[in-house]
């Protein structure tokens, strides 16, 4: 029914899903305080229980964000391209729904919400399966989410949560035929293991080792402000930067400043000898540079050279997001043309690199492979094609 459903049929959905989730606000924070709790005591990570942590602006996000989907275009059934061959036949490349979507993922439970959006929006049911630590979590916002559906009189099990326990996650790998693709989205971990184990197919979204290299022509004004707001913004999700490259002939005049200012934010750096030079810093192991730390920790090296930056970039990144600050196009050009990654950045800030910042509505996730997808997932990244074909009687 949702594949067949008008635009009007899912806009109204996800407006009385949003009226739902803002009516049952009270509900869910409490459920959240639960799982908060419980990670607590269970000694979880400050960056998980972070990821974890609702509020009402969070709530609010939420709202906001199934909300803004209902305003973007719908992609079902858009032309992607159209020709006429010889023959007079036209033949069109149309968007049409994956159909029945699995979402496993940690602790974040606005992924239930934002995910659940953008499976109504785009015509898909979705499968969500998130992590045990959110489970109450999870369940006061789909609870909601499935009454706006009816509401809106669209199927409520459009929207489902998979429960029981860590077996349920195996099973919806090997659905293969009843479940049409399978997103992670979490810890490289996770990833790793869908990835590996599943028989259906996936979309690999990815850990965010990112970098920020300062060029040795730069604004070191502006190179600050960016690290700044890249590390210690929200230093727990994926597009934080992890590591800060600096090119030997600004180390002098910037390196001291960063670290002064990366000390005053709470931010621990793991510095290379030639960083240390300069202040007092953790010294800096092979493993630190290809840590994605979620944390308030950065990993930092001089560099004597865009080469030697680009050669670093290659050898840890993962993928997902790049950035230059640098007054020269020549070293901007060779940084966008040379860094394979989903985004790469010239002079501003990773935390940018998200479905949100790009107009998407809300993401389901920020695909680091090169298959179908790349970058921040939107809507028309849920979707799939088919070539409709009309003649006027001509055959071969």
């Amino acid at each position: 029914m949702l594949a067949q459903a008008t635009r009007a049929q899912k806009d109204a959905g996800l407006h009385a899903m949003a009226d739902a989730l803002a009516k049952a606000e009270a509900a869910v924070l409490e459920a959240n305080q639960g799982d908060v709790a419980a990670a607590r005591q269970a000694g979880t990570n400050a960056a998980l229980i972070d990821r974890l942590r609702l509020s009402a602006d969070r709530v609010g996000a939420m709202v906001d964000g199934l909300r803004d989907l209902a305003g973007l275009p719908d992609p079902v059934g858009d032309v992607a391209r159209g020709w006429t061959t010889p023959a007079g036949v036209e033949i069109r490349q149309v968007r049409v729904p994956f159909g029945v979507v699995g979402i496993i993922y940690e602790a974040r439970p606005n992924v239930t919400a934002d995910a659940a959006g953008i499976c109504v929006k785009s015509g898909n049911a979705a499968l969500l399966r998130g992590s045990s630590s959110a489970a109450q979590s999870n369940a006061a916002i789909a609870a909601a989410l499935q009454s706006g559906l009816l509401v809106a009189d669209l199927p409520a099990d459009a929207v489902q949560l998979v429960p029981g326990p860590r077996a349920a996650t195996a099973e919806l790998m090997t659905a293969r035929g009843l479940v049409d693709v399978l997103i992670p989205r979490g810890g490289a971990g996770l990833i790793e293991t869908v990835v590996r184990e599943s028989q259906v197919p996936v979309i690999e979204t990815g850990v965010g080792n990112c970098h920020l290299y300062v060029d040795a022509s730069s604004d070191q004004e502006m190179a600050l402000r960016i690290l700044l707001d890249a590390k210690t913004s929200r230093p727990s999700v994926c597009n934080a930067v992890e590591t800060l490259l600096v090119h030997a002939d600004a180390a002098s005049t910037f390196v001291p400043r960063a670290l002064a200012a990366l000390a005053q934010a709470g931010v621990r750096v793991h510095g290379d000898p030639r960083i240390g030079a300069y202040g007092d810093v953790t010294p800096a192991t092979e493993a630190d540079f290809a840590e994605e730390y979620l944390s308030l920790d950065i990993a930092a090296a001089v560099v004597d050279s865009l080469d030697d930056a680009l050669a670093h970039i290659r050898r840890y990144s993962s993928g997902h997001s790049e950035t230059i600050v640098t007054e020269s196009q020549s070293a901007a050009r060779r940084f966008t043309a040379e860094v394979d990654a989903a985004a790469v950045l010239v002079n501003a800030s990773s935390r940018f690199v998200d479905g949100g910042e790009f107009g998407f509505g809300a993401e389901i996730g920020i695909s680091t492979q090169k298959l179908h997808a790349r970058g921040p997932m939107g809507l028309p990244e849920m979707t799939s094609t088919k070539y409709v074909l009309i003649g006027s009687g001509q055959v071969r």
